[in-house]
Formats: C-alpha cells, structure tokens, sequence
C-alpha cells in the first residue's frame, strides 16, 4: 500500500482565527498537511482598536538582562500570527504535537501549490455570524510594522 499523503487547503479568507484554528489543530493532530491560503484575510473578532492594542501589548516588554537579545519575540507578518494561534493549540511539549505543528503551512494570497487538494471553509468559523465589529490578520500585522501586502 502506498504512503499517500492527505492533503487539505483551507481558504482562510472571512473565516475567524481562533475557530478556523482549532479545526487545522485537530486536523493537524489527526495526520493531516494543512496549507492555509488567504492568510491575510482571516478575521479578528472585536473592536478593532482593541484588538490592535492588545496584540501592541507584548511589543514593547523587556527584560533587564540584555533586552535586544531576551525580548518576548511578538509575530508581526499575517502568516507568523494565524500559526502562532494554531501553535497555541498544539500539544506542543511532546513530539506528536510538534510534528503536528509542522504539517501546518499558511501563505499569504492564492499561491501555486505543489501538492493538490480539495479546498474547504470551515461553517462555523464564518465571519458573517459575527454581529460586531471585527478586524483582519492583514491589518493587524499592518499597524504592528508588517511592510508587506495586504
């Protein structure tokens, strides 16, 4: 029997973060390679200045011992933040966790992917049953100092 690989594509596009990140953790955790495109354009619940602010927070925290070098490393690229929220549900102190962890992918637009799969949006993490405000992954990483496209 031949070792395929199970392949899934996740448009992240209008889906909410920490929703859409628990399925690919646990689709991650089940065997799964993961490639997230739209990476930009997932939605942060909330009042977008809170949201800002609150992600600002770690920015600017320091330690007295050589502060340059031992700083809290904060992610600031679209793509650095939608794994940092699926890395946060990863067992991560144990190997299954961090080979998970590593069938996880994530890009910035629609790229040409090598590999083919079917591509999926996930009911329950749409942005459109939000009846609040909401802000995207794109222009989040934007404020925090991402000088890239969104």
């Amino acid at each position: 029997m031949e070792n395929m690989k199970r392949v899934v594509i996740v448009d992240g596009a209008n889906q909410i973060l920490g929703r859409m990140a628990s399925h690919v953790a646990k689709m991650a955790l089940e065997g799964y390679e993961v490639h997230i495109i739209n990476a930009e354009k997932v939605v942060l619940s909330g009042k977008p200045e809170m949201v800002v602010n609150a992600y600002q927070l770690l920015l600017d925290v320091k330690t007295h011992k050589n502060p340059y070098r031992t700083k809290i490393k904060r992610p600031r690229t679209p793509v650095a933040l939608v794994k940092d929220a699926i890395k946060g549900m990863l067992p991560k102190h144990n190997t299954r966790g961090r080979e998970a962890f590593k069938r996880v992918k994530a890009y910035i637009g629609t790229p040409e992917l090598k590999v083919k799969g079917e591509v999926i949006r996930f009911l329950d993490a749409d942005a459109r049953r939000l009846s609040g405000k909401y802000i995207t992954v794109g222009e989040v990483a934007k404020r925090m100092g991402w000088k890239g496209e969104a």
